[in-house]
């Protein structure tokens, strides 16, 4: 296979009654969501958003969203699938450098100005649109290469506003094959990705994995812990695709006998107490970015093992991927103790990502031997595997989401009372990070805080706020010293989970 729509044509032709859409009663077929998807390309390609074209994706996972993204594939447009929950400025600041020619809204009132000069879609129809006799074999992203750019996933902006990471048709197959090869998926399989589609997670390892190992395909319009247990037996999944918030909201908010009678054999995303409770066999901890092939290291843990680092059981990277070379600090020697940066370079064409796109071309962050820096460190175990530690930059990450640190930091620095300010995290109850808000100045303006936090998605919002003398910064450019904050003498604190609205 050389593209995306090939693979879609493929599996369509092959099993057309395989479940592909949200879990649930009315879940259409593989075979349905790719008729409502042909009969959508007409309308595309008259807005100007078909074959080689630019187009933003933008809304809630929902079926809408997934024959929307199955349109753009078979229409041969290029797609970037962008974070519904981001405001419009930011959305507008990141489009500035991908210029669409066209904007499809899934399950949300479509915002004009994020790109004023693009044509503006709204795909909420698709899930409900009458089949169509058009042709598979007409379908004009048939006729995409193997190299050409099948779309984009953006990063999450922590050291700046997010940048859209550029994938090929071939970087897709790739990263599908490896998981549906690693994760043994197969026809006998139901995959289950309840987690936001623009995230490689659900859309890489779910949807393009269960696609290249002819799975069922489903997803979740919104994930419920009370439901998850139920909706899996009565789906009869048997592959979870989760990361870190869901699976320590469900050792938190169920039990065993919630999950009793599951038939789920596998879960990417390992964590010993889960698999212990809930009775699962295998999980899959792994490493890789969008930027590194979406994924390059991956490791199987059984039940009833556990990890003998102190990293856990989910930063264990394991062995890398068979096209991917990878080192630490320089060298792969095994057994190395100190932590460095994680490097990793692909042995052929389209494995990795091909570059961050901006309005003035492709910015390729390889050195001259076709190295790429992660940001990421790492170390190299007694048996030459991948340990990951943490980012090496300053990130906040919350409920699974990173945090765009600047913007966040912009958005508070214009309230009435804040002389200065900076972001940095705490640890949350459950997991992942919390936002602490530092400001200086002469009192906590929490009326205004809270009238800028009303405007950001939820996980961009702080939950606290401190006052302190001065805001740590580089006395030469005046970069914020953000892992100095959490030692900073603080004068008055905020909770601004109970401050007036």
């Amino acid at each position: 296979m050389k593209n995306l729509a090939e693979l879609v044509c493929d599996r369509v032709e092959r099993r057309p009654g395989t479940r592909f859409g949200m879990a649930g009663e009315a879940t259409p077929t593989l075979g349905q969501a790719v008729d409502r998807a042909l009969g959508s390309m007409a309308t595309l390609d008259e807005a100007g958003a078909g074959l080689g074209r630019r187009v933003a994706l933008i809304g809630t996972t929902s079926d809408s969203y997934l024959a929307a993204w199955l349109a753009l594939v078979l229409a041969g447009a290029v797609a970037a699938l962008v974070n519904p929950a981001y405001p419009d400025e930011l959305r507008a600041e990141m489009l500035e450098q991908l210029a669409p020619d066209g904007v499809v809204w899934a399950g949300r009132e479509a915002t004009e100005s994020v790109a004023p000069d693009a044509a503006h879609l709204d795909a909420s129809h698709l899930d409900r649109g009458e089949p169509t006799a058009a042709a598979l074999a007409d379908a004009p992203g048939l006729r995409r290469k193997r190299f050409d750019v099948a779309g984009w996933m953006h990063t999450s902006g922590t050291t700046g506003v997010p940048k859209f990471c550029e994938q090929t048709h071939e970087y897709f197959l790739r990263l599908g094959r490896f998981i549906a090869d690693s994760m043994c998926f197969s026809e006998a399989d139901t995959v289950l990705a309840p987690l936001p589609m623009f995230h490689i997670n659900p859309l890489g390892y779910g949807v393009i994995g269960g696609l290249t190992g002819s799975t069922e395909i489903l997803g979740l319009e919104r994930f419920s812990a009370s439901g998850f247990w139920p909706l899996v037996r009565n789906t009869e999944a048997t592959v979870l695709i989760l990361h870190a918030p869901p699976v320590e909201i469900l050792k938190r908010a169920t039990s065993a006998a919630d999950a009793a009678g599951h038939r789920v054999s596998r879960v990417f995303f390992a964590d010993p107490d889960f698999l212990e409770t809930f009775d699962v066999p295998l999980g899959f901890s792994a490493y890789g970015s969008t930027e590194a092939g979406g994924l390059c290291h991956i490791w199987a843990w059984r039940r009833g093992e556990r990890p003998d680092h102190p990293e856990g059981m989910s930063r264990y990277g394991g062995r890398a991927r068979h096209e991917v070379q990878w080192r630490v600090n320089g060298t792969p020697q095994a057994g190395g103790t100190a932590a460095g940066e994680i490097e990793v370079r692909a042995d052929r064409p389209g494995v990795l990502f091909s570059g961050y796109r901006r309005d003035d071309g492709l910015v390729r962050p390889f050195d001259d031997e076709g190295w790429f820096a992660t940001g990421d460190l790492g170390r190299v175990d007694e048996a030459g595997n991948l340990v990951f530690i943490e980012r090496a930059s300053e990130s906040i990450r919350v409920k699974g989401e990173f945090v765009p640190i600047g913007y966040v930091e912009q958005r508070f620095s214009s309230v009435d009372g804040i002389d200065d300010v900076a972001v940095w995290r705490r640890s949350s109850e459950l997991v992942d990070d919390e936002i602490v808000l530092y400001v200086a100045g002469g009192t906590i303006p929490t009326g205004g805080i809270q009238a800028v936090s009303d405007g950001l998605p939820d996980f961009m919002r702080p939950v606290a706020a401190a006052r302190v003398a001065e805001i740590p910064r580089d006395s030469g450019v005046g970069k914020v010293r953000r892992r100095q904050l959490a030692d900073a003498t603080v004068l008055e604190w905020a909770d601004l989970a109970e401050a007036p609205g």
